[in-house]
Order: structure tokens, then C-alpha cells, then sequence
């Protein structure tokens, strides 16, 4: 019998954090759910094929395009189910039995955040996320989006966009997004850099943006701009 989840990555230069986050996806190895790795590429120019392939990753290559990648990786997946997990997000120890448990009820999901940084600044940030994911219905893709395949062919497929491809699918499972329990960690390293109040902004800016309908191209540009100043 076929393992039931594939966990597709989508990569771009990737290298510096993919090895610690790739340590933790084995569990699933161990515990006989995971069928298989994927990693989806945008066209890295470091060392992330050499890791793919001493890990025994099916490798996947495509234009840069977070929706677009993950879309060809959940393409080329074999297993019923699929586990989203971005490049710089660490699952947590049990999240194999986690996943089993809402899989066998049917239940798609996500993972509580955390960051890997301590600091007051960081737990408000972490609040936000539990109140926008259970009370808004908008989990981000860096807490490790859990969704059949049979799920995603009935909302139309996981969409092409260059951003909010996240908040895209959240919308469209609407209601049938369930905390997983646990929580992933993920990288600070945007907020270090331009600091909380100021990336805290930037995102909660172009979400509503969003929401209001923008153009994703237009937001993604927005974002990768780097702050003047």
C-alpha cells in the first residue's frame, strides 16, 4: 500500500536552510506515511540540486513562481495527500501522527507558528498569526499547508501566482482549514532585517490590498522592493 503524503517544497536558492528543514520531513519515513519528497526549483544557482539529491528528492524545474512551483510539484505527487512546507520552516517533532490523524478524518490543516527568534516582538507577531488563521480563516503558507489532492481538483488546482497563492487556497477551502496542532518554526530573517514593525506592516498592507483585489504581479513587485530609506 502506497504511503499516503508527499511533501512538496518549492525552492529558489535555497541551500542556506534546507538542510535543517529537511532533517525533520523524515519522521514521516519513519512513521510509513511519507511516499515522497518533492522539491519544485525556480532556477537556483547554488548548491539546492546537490541537497536535493543527496536527500533523494524528486526534483522538479519550472520559472520562478512560488503558486506556479508548488502547483508543478503537487503535479508531479504521487501520494493522496500533500504537505506544503516552505524552504526555511522546520516541522514539529509528531507531525507525521499529527497529519495522520486529520487525514484519516478527512481534515485539511495547518501548523501554529513560531519564529526562531525570542523577543517580544516576535510573540506579538505569532499572536497575529493564530488570530489571522483561526478567526480569519487565513493560515499562510509558512505554517505547512495539509490538503488532499481530490480537495484541491474541486477548488480548481493550487493557482499560479507569484504571491498570496496562500491566502488564495485559504479562501477557497474556506471552513475546512483545521489547526493541526503543533507549531512549525520559520525564519525571522525578514523581520531582523527590516524590522518587526515595519515588515509587520508590509504584509498586513498587502494582504488588505488583496483582499480589496489587487493584482498579485503588482503586490509581488510591491514586495520584493526594497524598502527606501
Amino acid at each position: 500500500m502506497r504511503a499516503p503524503i508527499s511533501v512538496v517544497i518549492p525552492t529558489l536558492n535555497a541551500q542556506s536552510a534546507l538542510e535543517t528543514t529537511l532533517g525533520p520531513v523524515y519522521e514521516g519515513v519513519q512513521a510509513g506515511l511519507l511516499h515522497e519528497l518533492i522539491l519544485s526549483d525556480g532556477g537556483s544557482t547554488d548548491d539546492t540540486a546537490k541537497i536535493a539529491d543527496a536527500a533523494g528528492a524528486v526534483w522538479v524545474t519550472g520559472s520562478p513562481s512560488r503558486g506556479g512551483q508548488i502547483a508543478r510539484g503537487i503535479a508531479a505527487a504521487q501520494a493522496d495527500w500533500v504537505l506544503i512546507l516552505h524552504a526555511d520552516t522546520i516541522l514539529p517533532k509528531g507531525w507525521a501522527g499529527m497529519c495522520h490523524s486529520h487525514m484519516t478524518r478527512g481534515q485539511a490543516g495547518y501548523f501554529d507558528l513560531r519564529f526562531d527568534h525570542r523577543g517580544v516582538m516576535a510573540r506579538i507577531v505569532e499572536r497575529w498569526v493564530w488570530f489571522r488563521s483561526r478567526k480569519m480563516g487565513l493560515p499562510y503558507g509558512d505554517q505547512a499547508l495539509f490538503v488532499s489532492r481530490e480537495m484541491l481538483q474541486d477548488i480548481g488546482g493550487y493557482p499560479d501566482l507569484p504571491l498570496m497563492e496562500d491566502v488564495t487556497i485559504a479562501k477557497r477551502l474556506a471552513g475546512k482549514l483545521v489547526p493541526l496542532g503543533g507549531y512549525v518554526v520559520t525564519s525571522a530573517e525578514k523581520y531582523r532585517k527590516r524590522g518587526w514593525l515595519t515588515q509587520g506592516a508590509r504584509n498586513l498592507r498587502l494582504l488588505v490590498k488583496f483582499l480589496r483585489g489587487a493584482d498579485p504581479q503588482q503586490l509581488y513587485d510591491d514586495y520584493y522592493t526594497p524598502p527606501k530609506g
